[in-house]
């Protein structure tokens, strides 16, 4: 019993520091770290968009293509899920009572 105690003591030690508030948890603010991702989201889809315009060209690798159509494709999934999540976030708080 004192075995699996100290194994979830040593668990809870570890991921204390990612409860943490903003610069303390991640070394930066939520504010840059949303940047980063939003930078992120943009490399991606102009990366996807440069492949296609160079497929088309005939000077990229087919493979090359659907890996770059793919992960457009992903990012862009990814993007409408977390807009549907907050604006169901922000549709549960209109409805609380006041």
């Amino acid at each position: 019993m004192s075995n699996v105690t100290s194994i979830a003591e040593r668990a809870y030690v570890q991921a204390k520091p990612a409860t943490l508030p903003g610069d303390a948890a991640q070394g930066q603010g939520f504010g840059a770290a949303f940047a980063d991702l939003a930078q992120g989201f943009a490399n991606t889809l102009r990366t996807g968009e440069e492949t296609a315009k160079a497929a088309m060209a005939g000077t990229a690798d087919p493979h090359a293509l659907v890996q770059a159509l793919s992960d457009t494709q992903l990012a862009v999934e990814t993007a409408v899920t977390v807009r549907d999540k907050v604006v169901e976030a922000y549709q549960e708080i209109l409805r609380m009572p006041v």
